[in-house]
């Protein structure tokens, strides 16, 4: 079986705050191949992971975060559990052997920002890239070889001028769209596919019947149990 990589969603939010880096610590300790983060700029444009557009959510504070300079957004939280700069994010990834950063980009805005980041830590093998098609295109245009997870939410393949124009390894579909013929046309387009966000067991064993490569989850010790006993022939 060929390996499948075990990918996970935000770090470990079941036990750690998502997009931090006890998050991301954790999710590597369990086994994780790569860390998905969301990554947005604050207002003096310093790439930082955060998900929604404001602070609510998790930080309990209301304050969009392209509001804040990178120097207020630091003073959010306590020590050990803040909103981390992407720069901090890639240190604490490049301590692990062979680990990766995958980094979710909804838009085109911070591509600019983030590829810079990336570039200035000289951190281009340790990330990859996914997203909808205006984002992924931006990267691609600026990152000539990036690595690129196309997110996609329809039925049908993408058509072959934007596969030639955008250049992904993975088709990036929910997990409701996938199955094996959609799995199967992906192969014979010479795309690998990555799926997400799959966190029950029965789920985890449908994908990997219907042959993806990549799987995503919240839950990413039960997801790296899933993969390693299904490629041994073991019960799960």
């Amino acid at each position: 079986m060929t390996t499948v990589l075990a990918v996970a969603h935000r770090g470990d939010p079941y036990r750690h705050r998502e997009n931090t880096l006890p998050s991301i610590a954790a999710a590597l300790a369990a086994g994780a191949d790569a860390v998905e983060v969301d990554v947005r700029l604050t207002r003096d444009g310093v790439p930082v992971l955060l998900h929604d557009p404001t602070l609510k959510r998790l930080w309990e504070d209301p304050r969009p975060v392209d509001r804040l300079t990178a120097a207020e957004l630091a003073e959010v939280g306590r020590p050990g559990l803040r909103v981390p700069t992407l720069a901090e994010a890639l240190k604490s990834v490049a301590e692990v052997p062979a680990a990766r950063l995958l980094i979710d980009l909804d838009d085109p805005a911070p591509v600019a920002a983030t590829l810079a980041a990336v570039t200035d830590l000289g951190a281009r093998e340790q990330v990859a890239f996914c997203g909808p098609v205006a984002a992924m295109a931006a990267v691609r245009e600026l990152a000539p070889d990036a690595e690129i997870l196309l997110t996609w939410k329809q039925p049908r393949l993408p058509g072959r001028p934007l596969l030639d124009e955008v250049r992904p390894r993975y088709l990036n579909p929910p997990f409701g769209m996938v199955d094996a013929r959609l799995v199967d046309a992906a192969h014979d387009a010479g795309l690998s596919v990555a799926t997400w966000t799959v966190d029950l067991r029965r789920t985890m064993r449908r994908m990997l019947d219907a042959g993806v490569d990549s799987l995503t989850s919240n839950r990413i010790a039960l997801l790296r149990s899933t993969i390693d006993r299904t490629a041994a022939g073991r019960p799960v």
